[in-house]
């Protein structure tokens, strides 16, 4: 048996890759988060060109059908340019919160159009991992009021929005109910969050209870683990073919011992974690009773493994690397927002002990 990706699987990463890479460099990164906003609308209208934006979708809404596996491949593209890209909500938890077959009659209505890039999607689910003291959701007779916090792919105007509220999901048209979103000032300029504020908003109900929820939470986990496993292999990247051109002594740097020490300790910890977020991403289509635990592990180890690479290649960068100049705290910062989003390290090792039959230790 071959644990590999397909021929088919390798030309979706490799063509995401190279449509990304031919839009995207670091100066156009720092143009963006100076508040140029063409780079988003560039790679919004590439993506919908080339279907990714319906990856997730059944064919019979007009998607392509593919799987989580799949969108994580794009995802590691996505976090290998710093590419500000609606993708973790818009893209992947959206379309799964509407696959249950009890909400075809709302998959019906709304993921053909963001199948064809005409609607935006975004997900505000942060109250099932921790809400803020002054933030929360509250449903009465259908209809939702309070405000939610870190909300993901928002910045775009969406027309649904889906968030949580007592084990169960809900959708909210955007367009027809009074509904306030803002952006959150957070260290990463890459991938923007929002507070959406609901006014007594008209909302359906999502089939599916806790278990679409669960899903949809370890999809997102998965999707922010594949980001940072690209965020983390450019950062090694940088830091190698930095030391192979910076001279100290009358000598490339990455000729010392301690600097080779610190590239093959990044490579040595990297390597394993495309294999276990490939593994989680297979296991959320086809091997659910082991679905949630792979998401936790994926997501706790990328959040500790990325951070470490990030200040390990800083390092190897010297003060060069603290500059605007090569951009690097781009890679840095996103992720250092990615780690914390559907929950930090802790708090999803701690529900991997849950799962496990552990949560009495904690």
């Amino acid at each position: 048996m071959e644990f590999a990706l397909s021929e088919e699987q390798e030309i979706l990463s490799e063509s995401v890759s190279k449509m990304i890479e031919s839009v995207c460099d670091v100066d156009i990164i720092r143009n963006h988060s100076s508040g140029d906003k063409e780079l988003r609308n560039i790679l919004k209208n590439q993506f919908v060109e080339m279907g990714l934006t319906g990856l997730l979708i059944p064919e019979e809404y007009g998607g392509s059908g593919l799987g989580v596996l799949e969108a994580s491949l794009v995802a590691e593209q996505i976090g290998k340019y710093v590419a500000p890209v609606l993708w973790v909500a818009n893209s992947v938890m959206v379309p799964i919160s509407l696959s249950d077959k009890g909400s075809s009659e709302l998959a019906e209505k709304w993921l053909p159009q963001i199948a064809k890039g005409e609607i935006s999607a975004c997900i505000a689910i942060n109250e099932v991992i921790g809400a803020r003291e002054d933030s929360g959701l509250k449903i009465s007779k259908g209809k939702i009021s309070g405000t939610s916090i870190f909300a993901l792919d928002g910045e775009h105007d969406p027309r649904i929005i889906v968030t949580a509220i007592d084990n169960n999901l809900y959708l909210v048209d955007a367009k027809e109910e009074d509904i306030e979103i803002s952006e959150i000032p957070t260290i990463d300029s890459t991938r923007p969050v929002s507070e959406v504020i609901f006014n007594s908003c008209k909302a359906d109900e999502i089939s599916g209870g806790k278990e679409i929820i669960d899903k949809v939470i370890d999809s997102g986990r998965v999707i922010l683990a594949a980001d940072m496993l690209g965020t983390s292999d450019s950062m090694l990247k940088k830091a190698v073919e930095y030391s192979l051109e910076r001279k100290q002594f009358n000598r490339v740097i990455g000729s010392f011992q301690a600097v080779k020490h610190m590239c093959a300790e990044m490579a040595a910890e990297l390597e394993p974690c495309r294999s276990l977020v490939w593994y989680s991403a297979y296991a959320q289509d086809s091997i659910p009773e082991e679905s949630r635990l792979a998401a936790c592990h994926a997501k706790a180890h990328l959040s500790e493994v990325s951070h470490n690479i990030a200040r390990i290649a800083t390092q190897v960068h010297g003060g060069m690397g603290f500059t605007d100049l090569l951009g690097l705290h781009y890679w840095f910062k996103r992720i250092g927002l990615a780690r914390q989003i559907l929950g930090g390290p802790e708090r999803v090792r701690k529900e991997a002990a849950k799962i496990q039959g552990f949560g009495v230790l904690i």
